[in-house]
C-alpha cells in the first residue's frame, strides 16, 4: 500500500506517541467467525492452519506483524466468544 504524504503537519507531532499492543488468543473459545481478522485496522491477524478441539481455525498474529498492533481493541470488542484480547505494551514515539 503506498504511503500518502501531506504538506500539512500537525502542530503537536513531536508529542505524539503511537500506542502498541500485544494480541492474545484463547483458541478453545474461538468459533472461527473471523470478525477479529476482518475488523483489524492493521491486518495483524490471519487464520491459523491448526484447529481447536471444536474443529475451528482460530486467529493468530500474521508473520512479521508482531509489532503492528496499536491496541485499538477492535478484536476484543467484536469477538462474540471473548476469545481474543490485547494488552498495552510500551509506546513508540513518532519519528520527526
Amino acid at each position: 500500500m503506498p504511503v500518502i504524504r501531506s504538506a500539512r503537519v500537525p502542530l503537536d507531532r513531536a508529542s505524539v506517541i503511537v500506542p502498541a499492543g500485544r494480541v492474545y488468543v484463547i483458541p478453545q473459545r474461538c468459533k472461527e467467525c473471523r470478525f477479529c481478522i476482518d475488523f483489524c485496522p492493521k491486518d495483524v491477524l490471519v487464520t491459523s492452519t491448526e484447529t481447536n478441539a471444536k474443529g475451528y481455525r482460530y486467529p493468530v498474529v500474521a508473520p512479521g506483524k508482531e509489532e503492528a498492533c496499536v491496541h485499538c481493541e477492535f478484536c476484543s470488542l467484536v469477538c462474540p466468544e471473548y476469545a481474543i484480547f490485547t494488552v498495552e505494551g510500551p509506546r513508540a514515539e513518532v519519528p520527526a
